[in-house]
Formats: C-alpha cells, sequence, structure tokens
C-alpha cells in the first residue's frame, strides 16, 4: 500500500501527485503558482525583472518556499506523508544553483528554524539563478566552441551545439563578470540536483538525462568531458556534483522533513531528472515508437532514441532517456507564452481562443501565416522578439481575432513539424501533454499538420507522473512497461484523428511556411 510521490518545479509553480501502485490511483495533485501564492518574491510568469530581454533569472528561494508550503497543504489536508515510501522529481533543464557550501556540510538535526529558506540564503554564492529562457551567452558559446573543436566538436560529444540557455554557456559568463563570487563557489547545481539535495541534505548527483543538458556532459560516456570543463571556467569539474543514472536513490529524506511534515525516515529520495526527461516517462513514450509534443511554458517535441544521432541543423538536443539509452528533443520558446500574448491582446477566454480555432477558421488560414516571435526563439535562433505577419490587409499586425489565433497555433504546429524531421522516428501517433493540451482545437490542428492520430492522456501533469514512476521503478517495484500499463491511461474519447482535406492543405502550406521563415532569418542574419 505505498505511495509514490513525483514533484515538478517547473517554469511557474511547483506541483505534485501521488500514485498507488496498489489501486493504480493517481491522487494528491496540489500545486504552488510562484506568481499568486508567493508575491513577496516579485516573479512574473515565475521569472524576475530582467535589464534586458536576453536575461532571465529566477530566485531559488522561491523554490524552497514553494515545497515547504505544497508540504504544508498536503499536510492540512490529511495526507498521511508517512505512506510516502520514496520521492523524485522533475525540474526546468538547464538553470543553475550556485551555492558558497555544500549540503554536506549540512546537519538536519541542527536546523530548528520554521522554514529552510534563511538556511539556504545563507549558503547562496549567487543570488539569483539563470533558467533555460536566458538567451544572453551567445559569446559565451562562441568562445567555448572556439576554445575546444568548435560547434560540432561539442555537439558530437555532449548531445548539442553550444546554447546560450545551456548551464556550461550559463557557468562561463558567471566566472567572466563575477570572478570573485565563482571562487567562493563550492558547489553548482542544476534545478534537479539542488531541489534533491533540498530534501536529504547531502549534494544529490546530476542525472545523466538533465545532465546532458549542460554542454559539458560526453552523451555516449556519461562523464564530464575535460577539454569542454577547462574552457567553460577554471576548476569548474571540483564545484560540480558527480553524474550518475536516473534511477539511483540518492538518500533517505532528511530529519527537518520528517519533523516538519510527518515524513517516514524510510522514505527513499530519488535522483531527480529534467521536466522534459520525465515527461518522456509519464506519457509512456519511453521506447522509440512514439513521439510526443508537450505544450507548456515552451513547447517541445521528443521521443526515445536507440542511438544518439544528432541534429545537422543544430537545433534539436540529444538528453538521457531515465529507462536507458538516449531521447531527442526540440524545444520552442514561444510555446504557452505567445498564445497567451495574443490571447491578452484580443481579451479572450481559453474557452473563446479553441472556438476560434474549431468553429470559426479552417485549415491554411486563408494564407495567413504568422512567425510568433514574442520571445527571443531558440528553434530557430532569433534574438530579435518581433512576431511577422504574411496575409491580408486585415491579418497583418494580428487584428482579426479568429486569424491571429490559428495563425500562432498552426505556426506552432508547422514548427515543430519541420524542425522535428531529424528524430527520424517513423509513427503513427502522437501523444501531446502540458497544459495546453486540453485545447481540442490545438490537438486537431497537430493531428492535421503531422498527419497523425493525436492521443491526450488523462494525466495532464506527465512530468510529475514520470517522476513518481520513476520513484516506484527505482524500488524495484515494478518495470516501467506495467507501470505505463497502470498509469498511462488513452481513452478512446481523447483520440483526434487526422482529417484528410486539412492534411492537403497543410501540405500545401509547409513550404510556404518555410520560406517565410528562411526570409525571415536571413534578414534578422544581414541586420
Amino acid at each position: 500500500m505505498n505511495w509514490f510521490l513525483g514533484l515538478d518545479n517547473s517554469t511557474q509553480s511547483l506541483s505534485s501527485l501521488l500514485i498507488s501502485l496498489h489501486t493504480g490511483e493517481v491522487f494528491a495533485r496540489y500545486s504552488v503558482d510562484f506568481d499568486t501564492d508567493l508575491p513577496g518574491y516579485d516573479l512574473v510568469q515565475g521569472v524576475l525583472p530582467g535589464p534586458t530581454a536576453l536575461v532571465k533569472h529566477s530566485d531559488p528561494l522561491a523554490w524552497v518556499s514553494a515545497l515547504e508550503l505544497l508540504f504544508q497543504r498536503m499536510v492540512d489536508d490529511g495526507v498521511d506523508m508517512g505512506r510516502i515510501k520514496a520521492i523524485s522529481g522533475s525540474a526546468q533543464q538547464h538553470g543553475t544553483v550556485y551555492l558558497k557550501k555544500s549540503f554536506s556540510e549540512l546537519d538536519s538535526a541542527d536546523v530548528k528554524t520554521p522554514s529552510l529558506v534563511p538556511v539556504i540564503k545563507d549558503m547562496l554564492s549567487r543570488r539569483t539563478s539563470p533558467i533555460w529562457m536566458d538567451s544572453s551567452t551567445t559569446a559565451e558559446c562562441h568562445e567555448i566552441a572556439n576554445e575546444t573543436g568548435g560547434y560540432g566538436y561539442v555537439q558530437r560529444k555532449t548531445g548539442s551545439v553550444p546554447v546560450e540557455r545551456f548551464s556550461g554557456p550559463q557557468i562561463r559568463k558567471f566566472y567572466k563578470e563575477e570572478p570573485e563570487k565563482y571562487e567562493k563557489t563550492s558547489k553548482i547545481h542544476l534545478v534537479s540536483s539542488f531541489m534533491a539535495s533540498l530534501l536529504t541534505f547531502r549534494d544529490a548527483p546530476i542525472d545523466y538525462g538533465d545532465g546532458a543538458g549542460m554542454n559539458l556532459m560526453d552523451i555516449e560516456k556519461g562523464q564530464w568531458v575535460p577539454d569542454i570543463l577547462e574552457a567553460t571556467a577554471p576548476g569548474l569539474r571540483e564545484k560540480l556534483p558527480q553524474l550518475s543514472g536516473s534511477g539511483r536513490k540518492v538518500g533517505r529524506i532528511s530529519e527537518y522533513f520528517i519533523r516538519n511534515f510527518g515524513f517516514s525516515e524510510d522514505t527513499d529520495v530519488v535522483s531527480w531528472s529534467g521536466d522534459n526527461n520525465n515527461s518522456l516517462i509519464g506519457v509512456g513514450g519511453w521506447s522509440p515508437e512514439t513521439v510526443v509534443v508537450s505544450l507548456g511554458t515552451s513547447d517541445t517535441c521528443f521521443s526515445a532514441m536507440s542511438q544518439p544521432h544528432v541534429d545537422p541543423a543544430g537545433y534539436g538536443h540529444v538528453f538521457g532517456n531515465p529507462a536507458g539509452g538516449y531521447m531527442g528533443l526540440s524545444c520552442f520558446k514561444n510555446g504557452s507564452l505567445a498564445r497567451e500574448k495574443v490571447k491578452e491582446a484580443h481579451e479572450l477566454s481559453w474557452d473563446q481562443f479553441d472556438e476560434l480555432i474549431l468553429e470559426k477558421t479552417c485549415a491554411g488560414n486563408e494564407k495567413n501565416m504568422m512567425l510568433p516571435f514574442f520571445v527571443p526563439e531558440i528553434t530557430p535562433a532569433v534574438l530579435d522578439a518581433q512576431p511577422v505577419y504574411r496575409g491580408s490587409d486585415e491579418f497583418v499586425g494580428g487584428r482579426d481575432p479568429a486569424a491571429a489565433v490559428r495563425a500562432v497555433v498552426e505556426a506552432q504546429a508547422l514548427s515543430m513539424r519541420y524542425h522535428s524531421s531529424w528524430l527520424r522516428n517513423a509513427t503513427s501517433v502522437l501523444r501531446v501533454t502540458g497544459g495546453a493540451s486540453r485545447s481540442l482545437g490545438m490537438c486537431r490542428v497537430l493531428a492535421d499538420v503531422f498527419q497523425v492520430s493525436v492521443e491526450r492522456l488523462e494525466v495532464e501533469n506527465s512530468a510529475a507522473l514520470g517522476a513518481a514512476m520513476r520513484a516506484a521503478q527505482a524500488c524495484g517495484m515494478e518495470e516501467w512497461r506495467s507501470l505505463t500499463e497502470k498509469f498511462c491511461h488513452v481513452s478512446a474519447e481523447e483520440i483526434i484523428e487526422p482529417v484528410t482535406e486539412n492534411a492537403r492543405a497543410y501540405e500545401h502550406m509547409l513550404p510556404q511556411f518555410v520560406e517565410l521563415l528562411a526570409e525571415t532569418l536571413d534578414t534578422s542574419q544581414r541586420g
């Protein structure tokens, strides 16, 4: 009758769910919204105000506060925390946390404060954490490539070319701009390993899946790459945690959480991983037959891989699959951020947004197209955050609500299809997860653009579910296939089939979209 807890520390919230292997039930869903539930941290959509649009940091103390608030809400609702056998978690990838002393120097028995926030604040060598949305390290990407074997070399070794949001370039920028604080830094954690360390009061390892998103780890060997470490910052190896597999138990939960929230002293903490890695498990996509689209703050398209082939265009990434092997992923920063911009510009509800797709517009959008670059994009690389429009006079500038809504959704689906072809997965099924997967209109467009069946899962938070499933698997309770059959349900009502006429419209539209994209990128590069 043991329970397994999955946590998801995303850009805008910390959420949880529990699973019971005995009943196959998913329950105890809780969430802490960083903006509304933690107003003292001054976060906007989980992000601190920055000096430029390229700089995106968050406050790691907000994550500590959120964890304690979430556990307290569970306790207040009568959840028996002592029945939780193991915990694992998911976290936004690439973000880094900088500590002047390690967790191993803490003794949880000595922490008598009602909150860990002041304890962790005293440990930070850098007050804020750069996150995946940060695009301010272009110079550092060039420097790392130039000091090693070039962009192709870094991609072959780490699975990705040097990327602005990745941890390595972010660490290099910190070293260059604040060398004294870098020197005082004892440990540099990813968000995932930081949260696992917080639960155990010991320095948790970085798992291979999330470590692959740093531009520092050899994707095939699961080891740090010495020359890339040296090109990033001096003495970096000593500041990084160990690397480990995703199924490793990193320790028992600390006495602090036992005393304050009623956990059992036997509760295990399993390595945390990245949000996309966990979502791969949470949608049952751990084998290469399934392609997954996650519609969240960013949109991602990913699938398991048997071999780690890289994206020749340089935009896609190879990470570790928590179930073993690899996963390929393409990430699009203008996900829900772009959809929300269009929704807010026309003062729509989400129901109205969906209605405009399903009932007021048709496939192809009467040749109206948009490149929804409301924030700097990463696939493809666009630093100038400005939407691009092509179409009728009534549409250009996004003045027509119905056309604007369909344009942003079609552009996102077409871009996913175009930029995910390198994954090489022949599939007749697309599994869709994330908050926007509840939109029938979006799923309809995805089915028609990809020309495959779209399956929506009954559990929306696939990252937290994947973390809970990983906790159970690490404890030897069940294998991946049986866990998938038990928790990754797809009902017949949640399957959207492509419409042949719509699919033909998108086959005609795709080359026009690619042409507009090429023209825009060429203009941007000349500028």
